[in-house]
């Protein structure tokens, strides 16, 4: 028996892509069929628009009929880029306070904006950051002037030993304020209040497509994708994805992202 679904939402990082960052030939062929049949893709990333727009181009999604989701919810843009549906700002009070208190913790920030990586500081993870996202790194003079303008989302890079109790803190500190969780072991991420991929999926489904949460399917792996995992009707979670979010999901992949686990999925119980 086939699952019912009429929207696809997919990570990028860990997920849709391979450790290559790159999306296979059977990947694309799988998720073409998926389109002719009548289902929405969608792609839901921590990512920057233009960090974003390569892999809807790649899957054939780039157009305004189709919708991405960027900055971990923070943005709801038409997939060709031309159109904001949606955006949350972090209050610049609170990227402030953040940024204070990752600086006073020895550890650096990253904000994006018009295609830029903004650092507070060049690192090991900015020029990581640089590597998974292609987009350029600039170290502004000025920090939190740059944040007092507006920014979607905060991350803080640094290794996980450090990262781990700056979580705990965090959460406990800006409960209620701010949305607070790690993407990758080494980033953490703090984004406006109750804004998150979730959230952004179900405005997509549910008032603008008029999609039933149970015909919603979700892939992810990771905390950033916690939300959107709990939301969809018809969760998915990779092979290699963190335990925390294997145990939330409905389903789980046979295989891992560099084996084709969503196209096999697809292939198996939905198309």
């Amino acid at each position: 028996m086939k699952l019912p679904v009429a929207i696809i939402a997919m990570d990028l990082d860990d997920t849709l892509l391979r450790k290559d960052l790159t999306i296979s030939e059977r990947t694309v062929t799988t998720l073409a069929k998926a389109a002719e049949r009548g289902i929405e893709l969608c792609l839901a990333s921590g990512r920057a628009p233009t960090a974003m727009s390569p892999y809807a181009k790649r899957i054939g999604i780039d157009s305004a009929g189709n919708f991405l989701i960027c900055n971990n919810g923070s943005q709801i843009i038409t997939a060709d880029g031309k159109k904001t549906i949606r955006e949350h700002f972090l209050p610049e009070d609170i990227a402030v306070e953040a940024y204070r208190l990752a600086a006073a913790a020895g550890l650096p920030c990253h904000v994006y904006d018009n295609g830029t990586l903004y650092a507070s500081r060049e690192t090991e993870y900015s020029a990581e950051d640089h590597r998974l996202s292609g987009l350029p790194i600039v170290v502004p003079d000025d920090y939190e002037a740059l944040l007092r303008a507006g920014t979607y989302k905060l991350v803080i890079p640094g290794h996980e030993e450090f990262i781990v109790p700056i979580e705990a803190e965090f959460k406990v500190h800006f409960r209620d304020r701010a949305t607070v969780f790690v993407s990758k072991p080494y980033f953490l991420e703090i984004l406006p209040f109750n804004v998150g991929k979730g959230e952004a999926l179900r405005e997509i489904a549910e008032e603008i497509l008029g999609i039933p949460r149970s015909r919603v399917m979700a892939f992810g792996d990771s905390m950033n994708d916690e939300s959107m995992i709990r939301y969809a009707g018809q969760s998915v979670a990779m092979k290699n994805g963190r335990e925390e979010i294997i145990k939330l999901a409905a389903h789980v992949t046979d295989e891992t992202n560099d084996e084709d686990g969503i196209a096999d999925f697809l292939e198996k119980y939905v198309l």
